[in-house]
């Protein structure tokens, strides 16, 4: 939004004339598209630096397409700028306008060279008091999913597989995406925002600052996501940061699904899927049920799969249990097997309540909760797990000490 203006931006890879099958030529068809489908095209040049030869090249090839175009001379500020501005009349696209992008200058500017094109386009200048409450802003926001991986597993085919349009750039070569691009789409009748991510390395691999604030931005995806769909390659299954990438979603206390992309390319099938299993159960005890959806992305085979499964652990990890239920479970696991003793005295479980969902977050209250000891804990959650059918979600056990806060409740009614 620019002002009173509203509208979808779309940030181009940048222009580079190319016909093979190169990156570069990639870029272009994309870049080409977006222009098809635009109302509105905004052309930039560094105006410090002049008009140049491609500038030129492309205002040509602009000025033949059927879409409107408005010129941008950015890094304007103070003089230098001047006179690429000036030079800029000569692509024949009309006056440009001065910009600093950099330090929010001539904004007022662009605005004013948008609005009729806005108009033109059928687009309303914002009017946020009249303007109906949004699924987001009513608490009904689509399923925020986050698609994550090492490098080149097939993140962004997997995207535009789902969505049916060549949206994302993509290639063999690792390291396309840089920054984590959410895409809106509906899977049968339900919202979605997906997030593809740039390639998640290990730690020690990462030195460039580019990559560092991709990776980071793709943490940050993770963090706001719902459910998170871990993609790993079939012929190199369950990696080491495969592992990593899992244990950071699930102390995050996101949903998770594991998708094996490229199984139509895996010869030993069997193998893999056991070296899976394998790794997950001895690396990852957490994980106990977290789906695992064989595909591939290229051919498109298993989507659908794949999306039942994410909206099966979302209702899980939404799910909220009836504090009766829980309380006659915690009885009934505790006479079956004890908690310890401490300091010659049992520690006794008194009473749990689910605090909140997204995650399953629980609360017992304890007698000793500081000397109950892991492994007792461990015991609850895979029990709670097992017999409240919630696999592929991490669950959150709080220990309180204190008494059962409702029975002081109903003690202070009985008096009153």
């Amino acid at each position: 939004q620019l002002y009173d203006l509203r509208f979808r931006l779309f940030d181009t890879a940048g222009l580079d004339e190319a016909r093979d099958d190169s990156l570069e030529a990639r870029m272009q068809a994309q870049t080409e598209r977006a222009v098809e489908e635009a109302d509105l095209v905004l052309l930039l040049i560094d105006a410090r630096a002049g008009v140049t030869p491609l500038d030129a090249h492309f205002a040509a090839w602009l000025r033949r397409a059927d879409t409107p175009v408005v010129l941008i001379a950015n890094k304007c500020e103070g003089e230098a700028g001047e006179a690429g501005r000036l030079e800029a009349y000569g692509l024949g696209l009309g006056e440009a306008v001065p910009l600093s992008a950099e330090h929010g200058l001539g904004l007022s500017d662009l605005h004013d060279a948008m609005q009729p094109f806005a108009e033109a386009s059928g687009g309303a200048s914002a009017q946020a008091d009249e303007e109906p409450e949004g699924p987001e802003e009513a608490g009904e926001g689509p399923l925020q999913l986050a698609i994550v991986g090492r490098p080149n597993v097939g993140k962004s085919t997997l995207v535009n597989r789902l969505i049916g349009e060549e949206r994302l750039l993509t290639g063999p070569e690792a390291g396309i995406t840089r920054d984590a691009i959410a895409v809106d789409w509906q899977f049968k009748g339900r919202g979605l925002r997906l997030y593809d991510t740039a390639g998640l390395r290990r730690r020690p691999r990462v030195s460039e600052k580019l990559e560092k604030l991709s990776v980071a931005d793709a943490l940050r995806a993770i963090r706001f996501a719902h459910v998170v769909v871990l993609l790993i390659d079939a012929e190199m299954p369950m990696e080491k940061q495969d592992l990593t990438i899992a244990s950071m979603v699930l102390d995050e206390g996101r949903a998770l699904v594991i998708g094996v992309n490229k199984w139509d390319a895996c010869a030993e099938r069997e193998a893999a899927m056991q070296t899976i299993r394998d790794r997950l159960q001895r690396s990852l005890p957490q994980s106990r049920g977290i789906p695992v959806v064989t595909l591939s992305a290229l051919q498109g085979r298993n989507l659908e799969r794949l999306l039942d499964a994410v909206f099966e652990v979302y209702e899980t990890w939404n799910r909220r249990i009836a504090t009766g239920d829980l309380n006659r479970w915690l009885e009934a696991v505790t006479q079956a097997h004890p908690p310890p003793m401490a300091r010659g005295r049992r520690i006794r479980l008194k009473y749990i309540t689910q605090a909140k969902s997204r995650p399953p977050t629980f609360a017992i209250f304890c007698s000793r909760p500081d000397a109950l000891p892991a492994s007792y804990l461990r015991y609850l959650e895979n029990t709670l797990r097992e017999d409240f059918a919630l696999p592929g979600t991490p669950i959150r056990l709080n220990l309180r000490k204190g008494d059962n806060p409702y029975a002081k409740k109903r003690k202070g009614r009985a008096a009153s």
